[in-house]
């Protein structure tokens, strides 16, 4: 009894500074999104609006699909990098983390600016499309999904590797060895052995990636542009510029029980089946 009790002692200021940070505006956002602007009277016809207008739903529907894309293509990109960074020498790996970690020292405006050009028309990209013949002169990426998840994947691609790079490290090299004494192939060594055990550091790194990404706002608001509003820039846009400070409360409420509505039961499938 006495240990839970100093257990709970030194707990308190951690509780405390959790509660103030995170909890305590939360409860002050859903209470905002409540209350009519008007008469200050309790109401839901903010949450029934976001409910009933076809736009907002379809807003709605294309972050839930931009950051479930975002989040399978960093994996399927971020596992293998982070395979080979486990499995070089240290010096090697040394660089390719400085390589990894290097953009988040780069403001996100300033690399999304970047893909701005790259993937505009006349930019790079476009430019060697239509060199090899494949699209039109005046072809372009820009105020497209693709170009949101472009943008997306590469800020967000260092959270999935750093993530699946603490557990491959982890992973006993002989196990792989008997694997291939056991007449295991590369690839099915790595869908036997490492797939498996590297699951923890995949669920870690998909959680980061799927919660930055449906909660983004710069990048796809300058690469997707007016045409492809996402939710959080639909909150800033009913925050700053219409002053519908309720509704946009109602919407960050709509965002919050989104993620939780999929990160929850994700989180105990995996937790269940891999511990």
């Amino acid at each position: 009894m006495r240990d839970q009790t100093e257990d709970m002692v030194l707990a308190l200021p951690g509780v405390v500074l959790l509660a103030a940070a995170f909890v305590f505006p939360i409860l002050q956002m859903f209470s905002l999104s409540v209350v009519h602007a008007p008469g200050g009277a309790w109401t839901i016809e903010h949450f029934a609006r976001f409910l009933s207008d076809g736009y907002f739903l379809g807003v709605a529907w294309r972050t839930i699909w931009l950051s479930f894309a975002i989040t399978v293509i960093a994996a399927i990109v971020g596992f293998p990098f982070a395979y080979i960074m486990a499995r070089v020498g240290p010096t090697l790996r040394l660089w390719l983390i400085i390589l990894v970690i290097l953009p988040l020292m780069t403001s996100v405006v300033v690399r999304t600016f970047g893909w701005m050009v790259l993937l505009g028309r006349g930019g790079l990209i476009p430019f060697t499309l239509w060199k090899m013949g494949l699209v039109g002169r005046n072809f372009t990426l820009m105020q497209t999904e693709t170009a949101i998840v472009i943008g997306m994947v590469q800020v967000l691609l260092p959270f999935m590797t750093l993530s699946v790079l603490g557990v491959v490290m982890k992973i006993d090299r002989r196990l792989e060895e008997a694997a291939r004494t056991m007449g295991c192939g590369f690839l099915a060594t790595m869908r036997a052995v490492v797939l498996p055990l590297a699951t923890p550091g995949i669920v870690a790194g998909s959680l980061l990636v799927f919660t930055l990404s449906i909660s983004s706002f710069i990048t796809p608001s300058l690469l997707g542009g007016v045409r492809l509003p996402v939710l959080a820039g639909s909150i800033y846009e009913s925050a700053t510029k219409t002053l519908e400070w309720n509704f946009a409360a109602a919407q960050s409420i709509v965002l919050l029980i989104g993620v939780l509505a999929v990160l929850v039961p994700y989180i105990k499938l995996t937790g269940r089946r891999h511990g």
